[in-house]
């Protein structure tokens, strides 16, 4: 079982901002002021000449939990008077995740059965569902299920009952094939990122049966693309991406299951370097380290 243990007085600190000299200087400098040791560190800069810098640090310090408020004042310091933008996060604390769902079941369980396995270094307070058929195969994870139903064009009540229930609760939304569309004014109001799952047809195929449309089509190459929600609707930050060779002799049905177990691996994909802070949305892309 490749279980993922939580790491201990370890901190994940993620700068961004205008590249130039002495960022890294001054990242390090300001974790050895802070006992910090350094185990783990990554960089990216798209251009040295007037582009961004992007890191992600891993440090090990004794005590963390009482020394983060310290911490966290030395780089408001620091980092702002190099325009720089960060978050720090405690490595031994699981983000708490909130799963929305519809009919669909094949990604909802495989994030509960990864998490069972220790896996996603995630906590999942609850699953949310317009439907009632998952609701028994949830429950026996041990995971509370909620049903909101969202019937008609206005959506409007349903996502109310969805913030009630999110509120102060989660840290992170994954939408795992919840088959509709999120309004502007909610997202907006969740306070935190969301994450989808789709397969990699669009902007072609768009709606209903899109494998059977694929195949009408003789497609060569199916996927998954996972990406942060915005209001552009399957537009936002893609965090990971696959794809597998099929052939004349797959019918649209083997186009669907086939599809289905790369949407599974993509997406789980993404919630771990989520959960990992690993991503850093950057515009309409993104840093993953």
């Amino acid at each position: 079982m490749n279980t993922i243990t939580p790491l201990q007085d370890h901190a994940c600190l993620l700068v961004s901002g205008p590249d130039q000299p002495g960022i890294v200087a001054a990242v390090s400098a300001l974790t050895a002021r802070h006992k910090g040791n350094i185990v783990t560190l990554h960089q990216y800069s798209d251009d040295p000449t007037g582009g961004d810098f992007f890191q992600r640090v891993v440090f090990h310090r004794p005590g963390l939990a009482a020394a983060i408020p310290e911490i966290e004042a030395d780089l408001t310091s620091t980092l702002s008077s190099l325009g720089m933008t960060w978050t720090l996060t405690d490595q031994a604390v699981p983000k708490r995740m909130a799963v929305l769902a519809s009919t669909s079941d094949h990604c909802l369980l495989d994030l509960l059965w990864r998490h069972r396995r220790g896996e996603l270094p995630v906590h999942i307070p609850m699953v949310i569902s317009n439907h009632t058929t998952t609701a028994e195969d949830v429950r026996a994870f041990g995971v509370p299920f909620f049903h909101v139903p969202s019937q008609g064009p206005d959506k409007a009540e349903a996502e109310k009952r969805i913030l009630e229930l999110l509120a102060g609760n989660v840290d992170f939304v994954v939408l795992a094939r919840y088959m509709q569309i999120l309004s502007g004014d909610f997202l907006r109001r969740v306070g935190v990122p969301v994450i989808n799952i789709h397969h990699s047809f669009l902007p072609a195929f768009i709606g209903a049966a899109p494998y059977r449309k694929a195949k009408e089509r003789g497609v060569k190459l199916i996927g998954a693309t996972s990406h942060y929600v915005t209001e552009d609707l399957d537009e936002g930050p893609i965090i990971e991406q696959d794809v597998v060779r099929v052939t004349h002799d797959d019918t649209a049905a083997d186009l669907q299951r086939r599809g289905a177990d790369v949407e599974r691996a993509v997406l789980s994909r993404a919630v771990l370097w989520h959960a990992q802070d690993r991503v850093i949305p950057h515009g309409s892309s993104t840093i993953v380290f």
